[in-house]
């Protein structure tokens, strides 16, 4: 069971987050509901809303986006629906209409795209899609909210004989109108409209001609506005038909509302998921302002925050357009409390702050602005005593509310809890209030619990050295300038740097000398040796930072050159297909070649065809069979070898040219050819031994195939022993 204090809320200004996450809604109730977000009592239900959250930040990203869940509040109309004999309006009705449309809409698409919105779809499968109340409401009202003339057979009926009334209404007050026009009793305006009824506009000294019930007069009273005599007893009619049809309408409405009333929990299911959606949607989006994430969710108890932003402050620093440093911190069963020391405004409080802030934020459903290697475990309780807390209502110092705060502690923190501390013993003697901070702190450390302080006394960043469990860290600052770095560095406490730093500001060298004397030697020196390490420390992270730049070009380099390795791998092997594929055409021409001159010689076509047959039957078998689209593709490959070939060698052809032209070599005497010489030609890489030579010309055996050339193309590699 999850209990969070409100005043750790208060602490670590949670609320403030709700405020700007309420801002992302776009309903009331959702704006509302946001501004009510706490942390969650049961882990179940927190992972859940987790993974709801982060499916919806992944809709930001892909063509899939969840359809807008807009819709305007059915609170009153629920409220008038739980009361009997009650109906709603025509407006409410279509509000009705239009939320079921939205749910509808929304829990189609869930289920449609359920592979990517899992989550999702299982929160909204508990809701009915129906139509019924959209169909039901939609036979009797139409678009613009008025109700349907066949709502009901009486209610047509009646707007039949309405119609028909307007109509001899209008055609006896036409005839009146011309009448009294042509007598010249009305006005230049001739006619006008009170009551929603058409009057004569009749000059005042002929009120009397005109018989008519008088509807009233212009402010000048020059004209009386008189309704004719031929078109009252219509009006009459017309005003007992308009209130039978009011009547009709009333008892039409309430049978709407009966019939809906039954779908009153399905209704009020559906503004509570909309509400529902509006709030995850607007998490989803606050997320998406800072590139928050969901961290990996642990079981056993380790906690690290990656590269962790403070969201306030990020988001703050991003409307500035400045930079906001981001801090590494964790914990975990080997070392459960880290001891933050160093000089004020070095921030040490935000990162504090900022551990607690995030945890917060994971443990009500919400996603956090931190590495992707981040992991998180959650813990029963946080408890904060962050900045000054005097109370003057109960008449308590700081020091006092402290200690009240330290007694709290002591009855809540077990190995489930997290605690954060801001300048830790501090409101009394420092040395009697540090002693008291070390004995609270050890109690904490024996009952396991996970902590994060920050203080400048000594004898707690000793503490922090001596135990097993216990971690000093400090934050950096420049050795030269004196100014923070805000990075946060474990393992080695950090130095207040007093006196440098009231040197820097301008306080006289000879006032500083004088403190230090009346303070003990050993503390000065103490004091002095961490702030000697933490300048070393400085120059250690600037020569790591450096080291890791050149160890990135380094790899940047190597990965350049495995990628020309194996662009050369590649290329080495297309010249190996291509020369391979051309010493086979050569041994199938030279193939080829042998059968022509055989069939010179004994001019048989049938053996001529028998043996080119059996050639290519030998060269099928040893074809794989591939489709024309392989084939095409093959072919295209090959000539694009060639093409690449080719141009490389005409290349090294030109440059050969070039050499030649500038280095003439005086031409060797051309050596006499003898059977069973090893030759090659000029041009070639090939060699064999000569079989015969006939008339300037040489049969040369290259073991797989012979093939006949002339003698002055080829040069002796080594002559017959």
């Amino acid at each position: 069971m999850i209990n969070i204090h409100e005043k750790t809320l208060q602490d670590l200004e949670f609320q403030t987050v709700l405020h700007q996450v309420s801002e992302y809604c776009v309903t009331n109730l959702g704006n509302l509901k946001a501004l009510e977000i706490k942390p969650f009592d049961e882990k179940e239900e927190l992972l859940i809303a987790l993974q709801l959250t982060n499916e919806y930040v992944s809709s930001f990203d892909n063509d899939n986006r969840i359809p807008n869940h807009g819709f305007d509040p059915i609170t009153k109309e629920l409220q008038l629906l739980r009361i009997e004999n009650t109906y709603l309006e025509t407006h409410s009705l279509k509000k009705l209409v239009s939320i079921s449309l939205t749910v509808n809409e929304i829990l189609k698409f869930l289920k449609k795209f359920k592979e990517y919105y899992s989550g999702l779809n299982t929160y909204a499968s508990s809701i009915e899609i129906t139509t019924v109340i959209i169909e039901k409401i939609d036979s009797v009202i139409d678009r613009f909210n008025y109700v349907k003339d066949n709502a009901s057979p009486l209610l047509y009926s009646i707007r039949k004989e309405i119609n028909g009334l307007k109509g001899k209404i209008n055609t006896s007050f036409g005839a009146a109108l011309t009448t009294y026009h042509n007598l010249e009793y009305l006005d230049d305006i001739r006619e006008s409209v009170v009551e929603n009824k058409r009057v004569l506009a009749v000059k005042a000294m002929y009120r009397r001609k005109v018989k008519g019930a008088i509807m009233g007069g212009s402010k000048t009273g020059s004209i009386v506005y008189i309704e004719p005599e031929t078109t009252l007893r219509y009006s009459r009619e017309l005003n007992n038909l308009e209130y039978e049809e009011s009547e009709e309408i009333v008892r039409i409405l309430k049978e709407v509302t009966n019939y809906i009333r039954t779908y009153l929990p399905l209704l009020s299911d559906y503004q509570e998921f909309l509400t529902n959606i509006d709030v995850i949607a607007a998490k989803a989006k606050y997320a998406k302002s800072m590139n928050a994430i969901l961290p990996e969710i642990t079981e056993n108890r380790s906690l690290l925050f990656k590269d962790a932003y403070h969201p306030l402050l990020y988001l703050n620093n991003l409307e500035k357009k400045e930079e906001t440093f981001p801090q590494t911190i964790g914990l975990d069963e080997e070392n459960r409390i880290i001891v933050i020391s160093g000089p004020n405004a070095g921030g040490k409080s935000i990162t504090l702050k900022t551990v607690g802030l995030l945890q917060l934020m994971v443990q009500s459903g919400m996603l956090i602005p931190v590495h992707e290697r981040s992991k998180v475990c959650l813990f029963d309780r946080i408890l904060t005593d962050i900045g000054d807390n005097q109370s003057i209502e109960n008449h308590l110092s700081t020091y006092s509310y402290r200690l009240k705060q330290m007694n709290y502690f002591l009855k809540k923190c077990n190995k489930n809890t997290l605690f954060l501390i801001d300048e830790f013993g501090t409101g009394s003697d420092p040395e009697l209030g540090g002693a008291l901070a070390e004995a609270f702190l050890e109690v904490f450390y024996d009952r396991k619990a996970f902590g994060i302080i920050t203080t400048h006394y000594a004898n707690l960043k000793m503490l922090a050295t001596e135990k097993d469990h216990m971690l000093n860290a400090n934050m950096l600052f420049n050795e030269r300038s004196l100014e923070p770095m805000y990075k946060l560095v474990i393992g080695q406490a950090g130095s207040s740097f007093t006196f440098e730093v009231a040197q820097k500001n301008g306080i006289p060298y000879n006032l500083i000398n004088k403190a230090k004397k009346k303070i003990e030697r050993s503390k000065v020196r103490f004091d002095a040796t961490i702030a000697k390490l933490q300048k070393e420390r400085s120059k250690l992270e600037k020569t790591s930072e450096s080291l890791k730049i050149n160890e990135k070009k380094k790899q940047s380099e190597a990965e350049k050159l495995e990628g020309i390795n194996a662009k050369v791998q590649r290329k080495l092997e297309n010249y190996q297909e291509l020369y391979d594929s051309n010493q086979r055409l050569i041994y199938l021409g030279q193939k080829v070649n042998d059968l022509a001159e055989k069939y010179l010689d004994n001019n048989k076509k049938r053996d001529l065809m028998a043996e080119l047959f059996r050639l290519v039957q030998i060269e099928n078998s040893k074809r794989k069979k591939i489709s024309t689209k392989q084939k095409k593709h093959e072919k295209t490959k090959k000539e694009h070898i060639k093409k690449e070939a080719e141009k490389k060698v005409a290349v090294i052809r030109e440059k050969k040219k070039e050499d030649k032209k500038k280095k003439i070599v005086p031409e060797k005497p051309k050596p006499i050819l003898k059977i069973g010489d090893r030759v090659r030609m000029y041009d070639g890489r090939a060699i064999g031994s000569i079989d015969t030579l006939e008339k300037g010309k040489a049969v040369v055996n290259y073991g797989i195939f012979t093939t006949t050339i002339n003698v002055d193309l080829l040069e002796l590699v080594e002559a017959k022993k």
